[in-house]
């Protein structure tokens, strides 16, 4: 749950900026490449963030 709520924040951030990209007139090429690129940087730390640690010893 917590995985799913990081990264649907994380979507609205990539999209808040793509906005604000398109906005000020970057080519949609760029927008594309910087929304995935965020994505991706999302999904990472978010599996970082969320995942279950292990019990030590």
């Amino acid at each position: 749950m917590s995985f799913s709520l990081y990264l649907v924040g994380f979507v609205l951030l990539t999209a808040g900026i793509a906005w604000a990209l398109i906005t000020a007139g970057v080519a949609a090429l760029y927008v594309t490449i910087a929304s995935v690129i965020l994505l991706g940087i999302g999904i990472i730390t978010g599996v970082a963030r969320t995942r279950a640690k292990d019990p030590s010893g």
